[in-house]
C-alpha cells in the first residue's frame, strides 16, 4: 500500500461517506481508494464548486466534508470555496496534491494560500506518518471546527507505507462546560432582566432544547444569526433572523432589550445592524466555546467560555434553585406576554408586513415571487441563498422547518456560490426538497454546475432573481449618479441556457405564470426546474443601505 492508498483508506475508515472534487494526475489515485472503500465521490466541474458543496454538505448533516484537487491550480480554482468555509469554521478538509518544486508550472506555496485565507495547512512528509498525519488532519477538522488543508506530496504519494495503517479515532470528549462564576454572573443577569433575548448562532445550532428550557425559565425572546435561521421553528417566542434581514417587529424587540446573551453567536455588524438594534442600557453577553470570539465585535457586558448546550443547562439549573428568591419563573416572566405572543404570530413574519406591489411592465416584485414560491413549495425543504440585492427575499420570504434547512454560504460575501451550495445541501438532506436561490449574477458565474445538478438527477427548484445586473452595485451606486455601465448587463435567456443543460424551465413575469412550477411539483420531478423570474429593479432590497454601511 502506498501513501495515497493509505490516506483514502484512512479516511474511509473514520467514517467519510462523500468526497467531492474535481480529478486531475494528482488526486487520481487517493480519490479513487476513498471511491475503492465506498466512498461516494461527487464530481464538480469546477473546483471552487467542488468546495462549495463540500462546505454546505458538512454545514447541512453535520459532518467533516472532503474536497479532492490537483495541484496547482486544482487548489486556487478553489480557493474562494476553502475561504468561505474557514471563515465560517466549516469541519473540511480538502486533499491537495503537491509539487515541492519551486521551478516546477505547478508550484505556488500551498500552506502559504491556505493560511492567507485562514484554513490550516498540513502535510504529509513521509510514508511512516502518512496515517497518522491523516488522522490529525481529520480530528482537527471534527473537534476544532476547522479547515483543514492536507497537502500530498507528489513524491510522497508513491511511497510504500511500512505496515498496514491502522488509526483508532479518539471519541469525542465531552463539550466543555462553563466557569462557575461566569454561569452564576450570567444567571443574575437573566434573574434581573425584564426583557431578556437570546441570539442564536452557528455554535447553537445543537441547543435547541437547552435553549429553550433557559429562555421559558427567564422569559426570553428567541433570534438567531442569519446561519442559524429555522433553529426555534414553531416556538411562539421565535422572532427569526436579528440583524439586517429582521421584520420590523423584531428589529424593534430586539432594540427594546435589556438583556441580550449571544449564543455561539459573532453578534457582528449583520445580526446587530452595526449595532443599532443593542439598546443604549443593553447588558451584552456572549457564550463561546473559543474564548477569542468574546468581544471580538463589539463591547460586551460578560463573556462566558463553554459549550452553548452545557452552559445553558448549568444557567437553568442555577435559576431553578433559586427561583423562590429570583424572580424569573417558568410562564410568562420577562419579556413574555399573552399580547406580545399575538404581535409575533401577526407581525414578525416578513410576509405579513404590508408593501406596494412594485411588478408590472413584464417584470414581477420580488416579494410576491417569493410569497408566492413560500406557498407552492413543500414545507420540507432546504433553502441555499447565494449572495447580491436580491438575496432578503429567499432568505425572509421562504420558511424553513429548521436549522437545517437553511443553507447561508456568505461569511465571504462571494456572488457565484449559491447553486453549488445548494448541490451540496440536495446531497446532505435527500429526503428534502432542495431549492437554490440566485441572482442573475451568480447564476451565470456559477452556470456550469448546472450540468451537475442534472447530472445528479437532483429534484432541485432553482430560483434566479433577474435583474439585469449586479443589482447591489446599480442600487449603492446609482443614485449618486454614477456611470453603471460596468454593473449592468443586456437580458439573457436563462430559462433557455437551463433547457440547453437538461433543466426543465419557465420564465415568470407575475404571478399567473407560477403555475408551471405547480405543475412541476405535481409531477415527476425527473429533472431539476429553473425558474428564471424577471424581477422588478425599481430599488434595492430592504437590507442593502444598512450592509453597505460596512464597506
Amino acid at each position: 500500500m502506498n501513501v495515497a492508498e493509505a490516506v483514502g483508506g484512512a479516511l474511509a475508515s473514520f467514517g467519510v461517506d462523500t468526497v467531492f472534487g474535481v480529478v486531475g494526475s494528482g488526486n487520481f489515485h487517493v480519490t479513487n481508494t476513498l471511491v475503492e472503500h465506498g466512498v461516494r465521490f461527487v464530481a464538480a466541474r469546477h473546483e471552487g464548486g467542488a468546495a462549495t458543496m463540500a462546505d454546505a454538505y458538512a454545514r447541512t448533516g453535520g459532518r467533516v466534508g472532503v474536497l479532492s484537487v490537483h495541484q496547482g491550480p486544482g487548489l486556487t480554482n478553489a480557493m474562494t470555496g476553502i475561504a468561505e468555509a474557514a471563515k465560517s469554521r466549516t469541519p473540511l478538509v480538502v486533499l491537495a496534491a503537491e509539487v515541492t518544486a519551486p521551478r516546477s508550472n505547478f508550484f505556488v506555496d500551498q500552506a502559504a494560500l491556505a493560511t492567507a485565507v485562514g484554513a490550516v495547512p498540513l502535510r504529509i512528509d513521509s510514508a511512516g506518518t502518512a496515517v497518522a498525519r491523516t488522522a490529525e488532519a481529520f480530528l482537527l477538522a471534527r473537534d476544532g471546527r476547522r479547515t483543514v488543508l492536507l497537502n500530498l506530496p507528489l513524491e510522497v504519494q508513491g511511497q510504500r507505507v511500512p505496515s498496514p495503517p491502522g488509526q483508532a479515532l479518539p471519541v469525542p470528549g465531552p463539550a466543555a462546560g462553563p466557569e462557575a462564576g461566569q454561569a452564576a454572573r450570567l444567571a443574575e443577569l437573566l434573574a434581573a432582566a425584564r426583557r431578556p433575548v437570546f441570539v442564536a448562532g452557528r455554535g447553537a445550532r445543537a441547543a435547541r432544547r437547552e435553549l429553550e428550557e433557559l429562555a421559558e425559565r427567564a422569559g426570553a425572546l428567541l433570534a438567531t444569526s442569519a446561519v442559524a435561521k429555522g433553529l426555534f421553528r414553531g416556538s411562539p417566542w421565535d422572532l427569526d433572523v436579528s440583524g439586517g434581514f429582521a421584520s420590523p417587529l423584531t428589529a424593534e424587540l430586539v432594540r427594546d432589550a435589556d438583556v441580550i446573551v449571544g449564543w455561539g453567536c459573532a453578534l457582528n455588524m449583520w445580526t446587530t445592524r452595526h449595532g443599532a438594534l443593542i439598546g443604549p442600557d443593553a447588558k451584552v453577553v456572549q457564550v463561546d466555546l473559543d474564548a477569542d470570539a468574546l468581544g471580538a465585535h463589539r463591547p460586551i457586558h460578560l463573556g462566558v467560555v463553554g459549550d452553548v448546550a452545557r452552559t445553558a443547562r448549568a444557567v437553568t439549573a442555577l435559576l431553578a434553585r433559586g427561583a423562590d428568591a429570583l424572580r424569573a419563573a417558568p410562564g410568562g416572566a420577562g419579556y413574555r406576554s399573552a399580547a406580545l405572543a399575538g404581535r409575533i404570530a401577526r407581525e414578525s413574519r416578513w410576509r405579513d408586513v404590508p408593501y406596494v406591489d412594485e411588478g408590472g411592465e413584464g417584470r414581477i416584485d420580488p416579494r410576491t415571487l417569493t410569497i408566492g414560491l413560500d406557498d407552492l413549495l413543500p414545507a420540507e425543504r432546504v433553502v441555499s441563498v447565494d449572495s447580491g440585492n436580491f438575496m432578503g427575499y429567499p432568505s425572509m420570504f421562504l420558511d424553513v422547518p429548521d436549522e437545517c434547512g437553511f443553507a447561508f454560504t456568505q461569511a465571504f460575501q462571494s456572488i457565484g456560490l449559491g447553486l453549488a451550495t445548494a448541490i451540496g445541501a440536495a446531497l446532505a438532506r435527500p429526503d428534502r426538497l432542495a431549492v437554490a436561490a440566485l441572482g442573475d449574477g451568480g447564476a451565470l458565474m456559477g452556470v456550469a454546475e448546472l450540468e451537475t445538478v442534472v447530472r445528479l438527477g437532483l429534484p432541485m427548484v432553482i430560483v434566479v432573481y433577474d435583474d439585469e445586473g449586479y443589482g447591489a452595485e446599480v442600487h449603492h451606486f446609482g443614485p449618486d449618479g454614477y456611470r453603471l455601465d460596468t454593473v449592468v448587463f443586456p437580458p439573457v435567456d436563462i430559462a433557455a441556457i437551463a433547457r440547453g443543460f437538461g433543466c426543465e424551465a419557465v420564465t415568470v413575469r407575475d404571478r399567473a405564470d407560477l403555475a408551471a412550477v405547480a405543475g412541476w411539483l405535481d409531477g415527476p420531478r425527473d429533472r431539476p426546474l429553473l425558474v428564471h423570474a424577471k424581477v422588478s429593479r425599481a430599488r434595492g432590497s430592504w437590507w442593502l443601505e444598512e450592509a453597505f454601511r460596512g464597506h
